[in-house]
C-alpha cells in the first residue's frame, strides 16, 4: 500500500465532523483496512458457547486459516475441523458428497462424540447451489444421536440481508426444541458475555423468583437444550434481535427486546416492560438513577476535560453513550463507527446539533492505516479500537458493552473509565488477544 512520505495524511473520507455527516452511512464503502485490535468475539468464539458441540469450517485453505487460529489460540483445537474445497471438488461437482463424507471421516476419528455438530459453509456453496438440504438430512440419518445445524461463513453476507454476526447468533438457538414450558423461567440471549448480576435486569428476574437461564452459564449439553423449556426471551443487543423473533414463532417464547441504553427514560422503560411481564409492581429507580449520577459526577472530577474516544466494539450504543457523557459536561473528542444504528438515529442528530465538531471515524477505511496516532497528549479511549487508532495507553477495555447494563450499567461503567484514566495498559499486548472475556482465554 502507498503511503504518504510528504505531509500530512489526508482524512478526507475517513473522518468527518458529526455536523458533516450522513445518517445512517457518513463513509462510502470500499476497499477496507482491519486494525489489529482482536477483543471482538467471531463467529467461531460465538459457536464454541455451546457446550459438548464441535465446529466443522468447510471452505478453502486460504479462507480456513484464520478461523484455525481462532480454534487455537483459545484451546478449543479439539472442538474444531476443517475439511478444504479443493479444485477438484469445483471442477467435478462432487460438493455434497465432500461434506457428508468428510463429516463422517471425522466423526470416525474424534475419540468422543460430539452432541452436536455445528457445520460452516462458505460462500462457494452458495455460488455453486450446493443441496445443503440433502446433506443434513443425509447426515442426520446417518447419526440420529447427534444434533445438526447449519452455519455460514459467508463473507457476501455483510452487505445484504442478515449479518454473518446476526445469523450465527439466530443458529446458536437452533438446536432447542419444542417442549414443556415453565412459566418461572426466563432466558437472556444473543450475548458472548454474561449480565452482571448486579445489573436492575438480572436483580429483577431473580429478586421476584424466576429462573434465568443464560447460553453463557451453560455448562453442559443438557443445560443448553433446558433454554427451551423458558416461557420468555430478553435480548438487548441489536444484532441478537432476530434471534428471539425466531423463537418466537418457532418454540412461542415471548420475546422481550430491551435494548442497551445510556438514556434514562428509555432505561426506565425496558425495565417497566419487563415488570409488566413479570406481574410485578413498577419498580422505583430512584436510587439506582442517583447512583449513576454520583458515580458521573465523580468521573467527571477525576477526567476533566481530557478527550475521550469511544468505538463501536466497545458499546452496542456508542452515540447514546457520547451523549451521555457531553451531556454531564466530558469532553468526546471523537466516535469510531462506520455506520449508524437506527435506534441512535435521535442520538446522532442531537450530537449534529450539541457536539458539532465532535469527529466521526471509519474504522475500516484504508486510510485509517496510517490515521492512527501516537499522540503524547493523554487521552482516553472507551474500546480497544478507539486505543489503537488514538495511540493510547488509557482506555477502558470491554466489548459488547462488557455485561453492563441500565443504570447500574451506567455506575460501573463510570468505575472502569475512572481505573482506565489512572493506570496505563499495555495496549499492543491486551489489543491483540482474540475473543476478549472468552472462558477458554
Amino acid at each position: 500500500m502507498l503511503k504518504i512520505v510528504n505531509g500530512k495524511q489526508d482524512e478526507a473520507g475517513a473522518g468527518i465532523l458529526i455536523k458533516d455527516a450522513k445518517f445512517p452511512s457518513p463513509f462510502v464503502s470500499g476497499l477496507e483496512y482491519s486494525p489489529p485490535a482482536r477483543g471482538a468475539w467471531n463467529i467461531v468464539h460465538t459457536g464454541m458457547l455451546i457446550p459438548k458441540s464441535h465446529q466443522i469450517f468447510i471452505c478453502t485453505q486460504g479462507c480456513l486459516r484464520g478461523v484455525v487460529l481462532t480454534a487455537a489460540e483459545m484451546n478449543a483445537a479439539n472442538r474444531f475441523s476443517t475439511i478444504a474445497v479443493r479444485e477438484n471438488n469445483v471442477l467435478d461437482g462432487d460438493m455434497e458428497s465432500l461434506i457428508i463424507d468428510g463429516v463422517t471421516d471425522i466423526l470416525s476419528k474424534l475419540k468422543a462424540k460430539p452432541r452436536a455438530i455445528l457445520i460452516f459453509t462458505s460462500c462457494i456453496h452458495h455460488f455453486m447451489g450446493c443441496d445443503l438440504k440433502l446433506v443434513y438430512r443425509t447426515l442426520r440419518e446417518r447419526f440420529p444421536d447427534i444434533d445438526f445445524t447449519d452455519c455460514y461463513m459467508n463473507p457476501i453476507m455483510r452487505k445484504s440481508g442478515m449479518t454473518p454476526d446476526q445469523k450465527m447468533r439466530q443458529q446458536l438457538y437452533s438446536l432447542l426444541k419444542p417442549v414443556s414450558v415453565h412459566k418461572k423461567c426466563i432466558n437472556i440471549i444473543g450475548n458472548n458475555l454474561p449480565t452482571e448480576e448486579s445489573s436492575e435486569l438480572v436483580r429483577m428476574i431473580i429478586e421476584n423468583g424466576f429462573e434465568l437461564k443464560d447460553i453463557t452459564g451453560c455448562k453442559t449439553y443438557e443445560q443448553y437444550l433446558s433454554m427451551a423449556e423458558s416461557a420468555a426471551n430478553i435480548s438487548y443487543n441489536p444484532v441478537a434481535r432476530i434471534s428471539g423473533d425466531t423463537l418466537q414463532t418457532r418454540l412461542s417464547q415471548k420475546h422481550l427486546y430491551l435494548p442497551l441504553s445510556y438514556d434514562y427514560a428509555e432505561i426506565e422503560s425496558n425495565l417497566n416492560q419487563l415488570a409488566a411481564y413479570l406481574h410485578i409492581k413498577t419498580p422505583d429507580f430512584t436510587e439506582e438513577k442517583a447512583k449513576a449520577e454520583k458515580a458521573l459526577k465523580s468521573a467527571k472530577e477525576i477526567i476533566g476535560d481530557t478527550p475521550i474516544a469511544i468505538d463501536y466494539t466497545a458499546t452496542m450504543r456508542p452515540m447514546g453513550l457520547a451523549r451521555l457523557l457531553i451531556e454531564h459536561g466530558f469532553n468526546v473528542a471523537a466516535v469510531y463507527a462506520d455506520t449508524i444504528n437506527e435506534e441512535e438515529r435521535q442520538d446522532f442528530i442531537w450530537l449534529k446539533e450539541n457536539s458539532p465538531i465532535m469527529k466521526l471515524y471509519s474504522t475500516v477505511h484504508v486510510k485509517m492505516r496510517f490515521l492512527s496516532q501516537n499522540s503524547h497528549k493523554k487521552l482516553l479511549a472507551i474500546g480497544q479500537k478507539a486505543a489503537y487508532f488514538t495511540g493510547t495507553s488509557y482506555f477502558v477495555n470491554i466489548v459488547e458493552g462488557g455485561g453492563m447494563y441500565g443504570f447500574d450499567g451506567i455506575y460501573r461503567l463510570m468505575q472502569l473509565m475512572e481505573e482506565a484514566f489512572l493506570r496505563e495498559k499495555d495496549t499492543k499486548s491486551l489489543i491483540q488477544v482474540k475473543g476478549l472475556g472468552c472462558c477458554s482465554l
